[in-house]
């Protein structure tokens, strides 16, 4: 499936690395930046993140909550945000029905690795409607962060 500007977004409820449910429609009024992430302490999801982290006086600024999803388990990704200090929920899709309903599913990744989330970015607005849908084909690249900036924006 292919999520595209104007959809609706589709709710989902995880677990963050501290083992609460989180669910999308919790953030009903508020704008979210949905990132979809491969794999947790591997260098280029290191430094999306941190580049997330380091600049989330902006996001708190245009009104967006930051939520950032990967395959690992929240085991994983609790020790994942514990060491690099993250200041958002990481939440844990292992049975990769999020990351499938979002069209950021990689079937077949490196190393044999089946089922990995792609590099994928989603402004959500206040609604649940998605004004913002990038998927990255190459893991190695990075989410366009001026364009998530300039739609959260124009929300506001």
């Amino acid at each position: 499936m292919i999520i595209k500007i104007g959809d609706k977004a589709p709710n989902f409820t995880l677990r963050a690395s501290d083992t609460a449910e989180v669910s999308l429609e919790n953030y009903k009024g508020k704008n979210v930046v949905l990132l979809f992430f491969p794999l947790a302490f591997t260098g280029v999801c290191t430094t999306e993140l941190c580049t997330m982290r380091d600049d989330i006086s902006t996001y708190e600024g245009l009104d967006a909550q930051i939520l950032a999803i990967s395959v690992d388990s929240l085991f994983t990704l609790e020790k994942f945000k514990e060491i690099e200090k993250y200041n958002f929920p990481l939440l844990s899709d292992f049975n990769k029905n999020v990351s499938r309903a979002y069209g950021a599913l990689y079937e077949d990744f490196v190393l044999d690795m089946k089922g990995v989330s792609k590099r994928a970015a989603f402004v959500i607005d206040k609604e649940g409607m998605v004004q913002y849908a990038e998927v990255l084909e190459s893991a190695g690249d990075l989410p366009d962060f001026s364009k998530v900036k300039e739609t959260l924006s124009r929300l506001n």
